[in-house]
């Protein structure tokens, strides 16, 4: 066939396929496979309670091994549905801005801090939120790899996956750079601005520092940003910080 691979036939349901689709494709295929193994923890769960309950004279030890069995169930069902749900960004199906918006206002707003979605400086990068608060300011991006991507430091190279992280680092700290000069010099307030990048799915084991760039799982970055002040800024500059990126920075749709 024309364009078409000697590796592949023609009717082989993956080729052409994206990994996103070919994941939920799996994920849909392996369910009665996992209903079958969680039934086997869920007996298991079920056959250490009775022997629990014997050992340590529990009354009622049917119903205790019961409880048992239907919490080890409810478990792997949960854990389930959470790894699911971690790949949601990625697959296309939630919106990361979204996700880590909502947390750093629902963080950060009573705490003096002002959140401001989408901005750039014009005809350069974008970035997805810009923190403005008592202590300091930071960009914050997102982005999302596939399960199987682990996203370590080995030395002080940022490596995603296979692959060094150098571009991914560069364009955000380029970025935080390039609005920290437009700010300071529009306010005449000297701001530096830290990078951060908010990970999606991915394999991140810990928050990770490399190249001028953090990442870290979007629950910790409200967190980060409290527990490591960069400047004192008082509520007056804050508020001119704000009015001043959200006049001049470039609203991005």
């Amino acid at each position: 066939m024309p364009g078409g691979s000697i590796y592949v036939t023609s009717d082989d349901p993956v080729h052409g396929l994206s990994p996103q689709v070919m994941y939920e494709q799996f994920w849909r295929k392996e369910a009665d496979q996992r209903w079958k193994m969680r039934g086997l923890k869920a007996a298991g769960g079920l056959a250490v309670g009775l022997v629990i309950a014997y050992r340590f004279d529990i009354p009622s030890p049917a119903f205790f091994g019961l409880v048992c069995g239907l919490l080890v169930g409810a478990g792997d069902l949960f854990w389930a549905w959470r790894s699911y749900e971690a790949t949601a960004v990625w697959r296309g199906r939630r919106r990361g801005e979204t996700i880590t918006g909502r947390r750093l206002r629902r963080s950060l707003r009573r705490r003096g801090y002002r959140v401001l979605d989408g901005r750039a400086v014009p005809g350069e990068a974008s970035i997805d939120h810009l923190v403005i608060g008592p202590g300091g300011v930071w960009v914050v991006d997102n982005e999302a790899w596939s399960p199987d991507t682990e996203i370590a430091k080995y030395g002080e190279r940022l490596f995603l996956g296979e692959k060094y992280g150098t571009s991914v680092a560069k364009a955000l700290v380029k970025a935080a750079d390039s609005l920290a000069e437009v700010l300071s010099r529009e306010t005449n307030i000297p701001v530096t601005i830290e990078p951060l990048l908010a990970v999606h799915g991915g394999e991140l084991r810990r928050t990770v520092s490399a190249e001028g760039l953090t990442l870290l799982k979007p629950r910790l970055v409200a967190r980060w940003i409290l527990a490591g002040p960069r400047m004192d800024l008082d509520a007056e500059q804050v508020e001119v910080l704000a009015r001043t990126a959200a006049r001049v920075l470039r609203r991005m749709n």
